[in-house]
């Protein structure tokens, strides 16, 4: 039997297929750098006092169809109701076309952030429509290109609000009727900002000059609808600015924010097309008025023009942007939702504003329906005005009762109180839902049938309110009413960007690997996807059963003992990871730790999250060779022992380097009193090499989108959890509504208890498919790319710094400065060039202006890591040519880039060099390239003209932006 057992072949190795070079190539690549093996490369790359000398305690690697087969299970686990629970989150449906094309479509999901603008013109133009969308809806001029999630866009407008008010001002009054969610993420942003947040109920609310703003919910968590005018007014009167949560879809009936006096509007467009997910990922919104254009929270898409001065769009006003202003910075969101804004934008495209307008009548009849049912059985109904929610009031016994018999059909009902319930209804609702909803509430009573109801002549919308504006009227929403021509619109937007379907994306500090298929397919599974995030915890144990073994799995890891999955983009496991250290020296006594150090090198984040958490910023300097200057270290934590709450501290560095000093820096700190936050950005050079925690960390957060394969979506969704040393564990964040049970959490950081479960599918799935020989491997061999390309441009550009040997981790940086001297020539004419080539450029001017960060991962095969290697040393060799006269300075390939095929194909062509070498400077290029969609863009003019809606169709009639290309 053993003898036959010997014979069967071995299951395929997804590891195999997620790493890119083969074993011949690697053997290759390895001989060419000197070493004998992977292991020899890692013991000279990273230094030995760190290295982790055991493998990883996680299970061995599984199959493709295991993994699948395994997820099934968990899906089957949970139990997807009929949820009428509201608060934020609706059911909704994703038409086909969007699902298939946009959700489900790597050519969406794998693209980066649109820095390249000529190569993202297909998402900038659908975030330009969700800009569109939210703006019209709104009633605002200014919306940007989405948030994280409906409470954390209130946090970011209450931050908002305390920039633009007087100094002195400190308190902030929010609306007892808001999400609960909101609130508590509302007061743990506050809280480490010195705001004081009241909750009460608007009549009440108080404006002086004490008073920098005010949070409302219309209409409000229980329902209601009120008209905010005349309370507007008030808070004007003082100078207090007014933020208003709202719901999309109920604007498309309801008078909206800006014309009643709000200063800004914030709200989540998951009912636009996007799956609960168990509480993610969605895209909020955020809007405002146009003279709050420049400290408007994320990120804005305006249109500008190409140097063929066509229209183009890009990101605008970026100077404003938090990885710029480093610690003057008035937010740390450095992401958006992309991916999420888009799919919302396509389903506003889809449905218009007239389908809009349908669906909005349509939930808004079928809730006048089930009131009109409920008074018709004698309940009491707490308001008279609604829109998709009502409140319903009963004793006690009545409400223990309706929710057994909601239980037993199959429904979740919102438990408001002991007396009270709420009723949602969304897109997904019909006439049976409604019936078997009255029959819940009829209890031993025989329920009224639809059709023998009459409705009152109240229809829950006051007159007053509603709206008599127009709105969505470009030419984008009226256009792809059949799906042929919706799935054409996609198409086409598709075809103007660049993602990893096309070309390897090798961007220093971003790790853009393989998202594999088999790891993407669950996401969309109902089970996963239908689930709303404040269902009763039984109907969710497979999510249970997945996230126990994802923390598990990440603390081995890291070397930490607890992990938190709430934060939902990087960003918020920065300033997570900061407010459990707040929290722990707070209850030691020690309030007065206000002091963060953080290294030159640091990513633009981790200044800003360090002044969210309330902390003053001390830079530490860095040595001539890019690492942390100990003595530098040593005399400013002395200097601030007495104050002293954290360093930030990125590992590998931001230069790509393992810092031999990490445990002595990590000592310094503790010796003086302080915590050591790790940024997780390089984790993908640190797996089953070394840990976080064995280096003397005390939190590290994980970008699950970069180490762990969720992938970019063009700029998001993200996660960002937390792991923690055990005497932080206490201090993580827990939720109200659904408590996770931490004994001191500092407060809440995301809408949703755990962040954004949907997307964990994926990275849980990425851990099992590699298992513990894989991860280990991918990580030896992302550092092995990296060092191969090192080595093939040694000859021809300049590296800024390494390691011992000149080697380095996982990403490298190219010094292109000098080239400016020699030849005119810039880092954005060498990436604008680049696209040429095929290829997404590399980070640029980051963490060093004037170069080029190079990171190519483990996914990328030998054939491409030559190709941009013979690209770049081919470009290099373009710029020796205008260094020694042959080509002109001024007019040149590279000034030029990136060419269109408008400018290519046209009948004058003036410049001093071959259409050919313009458009095919390779072979590679012959065989397939992704053409950027307009010429090089103009960001200064964009930012002195700024328009960041859908342009009027008669301006740019027969132009490429909007719908008019």
């Amino acid at each position: 039997m053993s003898n036959i057992l010997k014979d069967i072949p071995p299951v395929d190795s997804f590891a195999e297929r997620h790493i890119g070079p083969r074993a011949s190539d690697m053997s290759a690549m390895l001989e060419t750098l000197g070493f004998a093996s992977l292991g020899a490369l890692m013991d000279a790359v990273v230094p030995d006092d760190i290295r982790l000398r055991r493998p990883l305690d996680i299970p061995d690697p599984q199959s493709e169809e295991e993994v699948l087969t395994e997820l099934r299970r968990l899906a089957r686990r949970n139990e997807v109701r009929r949820s009428y629970i509201g608060m934020g989150y609706y059911d909704c449906v994703t038409p086909p076309v969007i699902l298939r094309n946009i959700l489900e479509n790597p050519g969406w999901y794998t693209a980066y952030t649109p820095y390249q603008p000529e190569i993202a013109q297909g998402r900038l133009e659908a975030l330009l429509n969700f800009q569109t969308v939210v703006s019209d809806l709104t009633g605002l001029e200014i919306a940007n290109a989405s948030l994280l999630d409906e409470a954390t866009a209130a946090a970011e407008a209450m931050l908002m609000t305390l920039g633009l008010t007087g100094e002195g001002a400190t308190r902030f009054l929010v609306d007892s009727g808001c999400h609960p969610q909101t609130i508590a993420v509302v007061r743990t942003r506050a809280e480490a900002q010195g705001i004081d947040v009241v909750v009460d109920s608007p009549n009440a609310f108080d404006f002086d000059a004490t008073a920098i703003g005010a949070l409302l919910q219309y209409p409000n968590t229980e329902g209601a609808l009120e008209d905010y005018s005349t309370l507007c007014e008030s808070a004007h009167e003082v100078g207090a600015l007014v933020t208003v949560a709202t719901d999309l879809l109920s604007l498309t009936l309801l008078r909206p924010p800006g014309e009643w006096g709000a200063d800004i509007a914030v709200g989540s467009a998951q009912r636009f097309g996007v799956p609960m997910g168990y509480g993610g990922p969605h895209a909020a919104f955020f809007a405002t008025s146009d003279r709050f254009k420049r400290n408007v929270p994320g990120r804005i898409i305006g249109v500008s023009k190409d140097d063929a001065g066509n229209p183009a769009l890009r990101m605008a006003l970026q100077t404003r942007e938090q990885h710029i202003r480093r610690e003057k910075a008035t937010s740390n969101i450095c992401t958006a939702q992309v991916l999420l804004a888009v799919i919302s934008a396509m389903y506003a495209a889809y449905h218009g504003p007239d389908g809009l307008t349908r669906i909005a009548k349509r939930v808004h009849t079928l809730t006048r329906i089930l009131s009109a049912g409920l008074n018709k059985l004698g309940y009491t109904l707490r308001h008279d005005t609604f829109f998709d929610t009502i409140c319903v009031e009963a004793t006690p016994e009545t409400v223990r009762a309706v929710h057994q018999a909601a239980d037993t059909s199959g429904m979740n009902l919102r438990p408001l109180s002991e007396s009270s319930i709420t009723v949602s209804l969304d897109e997904t609702t019909g006439v049976e839902d409604v019936g078997d909803l009255l029959a819940v509430f009829a209890l031993d009573k025989k329920a009224p049938t639809v059709d023998s109801l009459t409705l009152v002549a109240s229809h829950g919308i006051p007159e007053s309110l509603e709206r008599s504006s127009s709105f969505m009227e470009h030419d984008v929403f009226h256009r792809y009413r059949s799906e042929t021509e919706m799935l054409r619109y996609l198409k086409r937007l598709e075809d103007r960007d660049l993602s990893l379907t096309s070309a390897m994306i090798p961007l220093g500090s971003c790790t853009m690997k393989l998202n594999a298929t088999t790891e993407m397919i669950p996401v969309t599974w109902p089970e996963f996807g239908a689930l709303h995030p404040f269902a009763p915890q039984d109907q969710a144990a497979g999510y249970a059963e997945m996230f126990a073994q994802l923390e598990d799995q990440l603390a081995e890891i890291t070397g930490f003992d607890a992990i938190s999955l709430q934060p939902n983009a990087g960003s918020q496991g920065e300033l997570s990871g900061l407010l459990a250290i707040r929290a722990y020296h707070h209850s030691r006594g020690d309030r007065g730790r206000t002091t963060c150090l953080i290294p030159q090198s640091a990513h633009g984040t981790n200044p800003a999250s360090a002044v969210m958490a309330g902390m003053q910023v001390v830079v530490v300097k860095t040595d001539p060779h890019g690492n942390i200057d100990v003595d530098d270290l040593r005399s400013r934590a002395e200097a601030h022992k007495d104050t002293l709450c954290a360093l930030m501290v990125t590992y590998p560095s931001t230069h790509g380097v393992f810092e031999a000093s990490i445990r002595t820096v990590c000592d310094v700190v503790h010796q003086n009193g302080g915590q050591v936050y790790m940024d997780g950005a390089n984790m993908n050079a640190q797996v089953g090499l070394c840990r976080p925690g064995d280096m003397g960390a005390d939190v590290c957060h994980l970008n699950l989108h970069k180490t762990f394969c969720i992938p970019h979506g063009g700029g998001g969704p993200g996660m960002g959890p937390i792991g923690v040393a055990k005497h932080l564990t206490p201090f993580l964040p827990d939720h109200p509504v659904i408590a996770l049970g931490h004994e001191k959490p500092f407060g809440t950081v995301s809408a949703a208890p755990w962040g954004s479960p949907s997307i964990m599918t994926i990275s849980w799935a990425y851990i099992q498919l590699m298992g513990v020989s894989g991860l280990t491997d991918a990580t030896c061999v992302s550092i092995l790319n990296a060092n191969y390309i090192v080595h093939r441009l040694k000859d021809h550009y300049n590296l800024l710094y390494s390691g011992p040997g000149g080697l380095i981790g996982h990403e490298c940086i190219i010094d292109t400065r000098p080239f400016k001297t020699s030849a005119g020539i810039t880092v954005e004419d060498m990436a604008k060039r680049l696209i040429d080539y095929g290829f997404h450029p590399p980070t640029i001017s980051f963490p060093v202006a004037g170069t080029m960060m190079v990171e190519p991962t483990e996914s990328e095969s030998k054939e491409e890591l030559d190709r941009f290697c013979d690209a770049m040393i081919a470009i290099r060799e373009e710029i020796r040519e205008i260094e020694n006269g042959t080509a002109d300075k001024e007019n040149n390939l590279l000034t030029n880039a990136p060419h269109t095929l408008a400018t290519l194909t046209s009948d004058t062509w003036t410049r001093p060099y071959s259409r050919e070498r313009a458009a095919f400077p390779s072979a590679a290029t012959r065989e397939h390239k992704i053409w950027p969609f307009v010429g090089r863009i103009d960001a200064a003019y964009g930012d002195r003209n700024l328009v960041c809606t859908c342009p009027p169709i008669e301006e740019y009639a027969g132009q490429p932006v909007g719908s008019t290309a």
